[in-house]
């Protein structure tokens, strides 16, 4: 193969990548726990927190900021697959690229 042919082939590489990760970015992802859930964007950007407040008398608020933090964990490592899933190919050996 050529070097004309290798640099071709790299720049179609790097937009492949590109724009698996610009859907990932664009792509919402919902993690929940009980009454709690969290949506956020692939960026990982929290974009809205529904809480069932009939589900939820005041004394049980710390029960609350956990439900949150497990269900902002849940979606966080959903973008995180997601990203592996789409992405995982391109960097097979370079840990750490997104």
């Amino acid at each position: 193969m050529n070097l004309q042919a290798m640099m071709k082939q790299a720049k179609k590489l790097q937009k492949d990548m590109m724009d698996a990760k610009e859907e990932i970015d664009n792509s919402t992802f919902t993690g929940s726990s009980s009454f709690v859930t969290v949506e956020m964007k692939g960026t990982k950007e929290i974009t809205k927190v529904t809480i069932d407040a009939e589900s939820l008398d005041k004394d049980e608020i710390e029960m609350l900021e956990d439900m949150i933090l497990v269900a902002t964990n849940e979606a966080n490592k959903k973008v995180d697959k997601e990203t592996e899933s789409k992405l995982g190919k391109y960097t097979q050996g370079m840990p750490g690229m997104f």
